[in-house]
């Protein structure tokens, strides 16, 4: 069983219908409801298995209760992607007020971390499990104007290393996913604007951004058998961003 979170759109969304497609049961997560069942109708109509759960990553509180839920309706959980993120502020860092600042280590920092709390607690019972923290080449290279959302990626990065040591004697591997600009709502604030999109695009050897579909090939190669030696690492999918 694999909980996606940030599961209704983008990078979520397609990381959800390939692992539904590769034969997990999948339960994609997000805010609103409405948005993570739309996803999972797909998946059954397309003859998977897959069910919606709403949950505020920014809220701890809701987070043991979707686990708690997820207990109920499967007993187990295989797969955690971390991928639910905000990114409020994009401007100087200067100018960024606190509630921008607060909402966005809120969720990228503590919504990942309890999240994996909760499933490696699970994991950890049953010997065996797979996370994947989605964060962003930004955690290597920040972006202009994304300063704090940088570094919340890059403290998933680290967090990613520390849960691997901890919980690889335990059959728990963590890793973490970099993805360069995708095209996604998420991302639009730079993608969709003209001069920010050049310059990404200049940057990147293949020249283009990525589509969402092409970020979920490396989870899932992350949380698959093909990965059995691989934890603690951050895998980089940005077009040859960092190079």
């Amino acid at each position: 069983m694999a909980l996606v979170t940030g599961g209704s759109r983008g990078i979520g969304r397609a990381i959800a219908m390939l692992l539904a497609r590769h034969g997990a049961a999948v339960v994609v997560s997000s805010r609103k409801l409405a948005g993570c069942e739309a996803v999972a109708g797909e998946i059954r109509a397309a003859g998977g298995k897959a069910s919606a759960l709403a949950c505020h990553i920014g809220d701890v509180d809701q987070i043991v209760a979707a686990f708690r839920e997820i207990d109920t309706r499967h007993g187990r959980i295989d797969i955690l992607i971390n991928n639910a993120a905000t990114n409020p502020y994009l401007g100087p860092a200067v100018d960024m007020e606190i509630a921008a600042f607060q909402k966005t280590v809120d969720v990228n920092i503590r919504g990942f971390y309890f999240a994996s709390i909760e499933a490696g607690r699970r994991m950890i019972g049953q010997g065996k499990g797979a996370i994947v923290n989605i964060a962003s080449v930004n955690a290597f290279r920040p972006m202009d104007g994304q300063v704090v959302y940088s570094m919340t990626k890059a403290a998933i990065i680290n967090m990613t290393q520390g849960l691997a040591r901890e919980w690889g004697p335990k059959g728990v591997r963590v890793n973490a996913l970099a993805p360069g600009l995708v095209q996604t709502k998420f991302a639009a604030a730079v993608h969709s604007d003209t001069k920010r999109r050049a310059i990404a695009e200049g940057l990147t050897p293949l020249g283009r951004i990525a589509q969402p579909e092409e970020i979920a090939g490396a989870a899932l190669y992350l949380v698959s058998d093909a990965a059995s030696f691989t934890t603690g690492s951050c895998l980089t999918v940005d077009g040859g961003w960092l190079a």
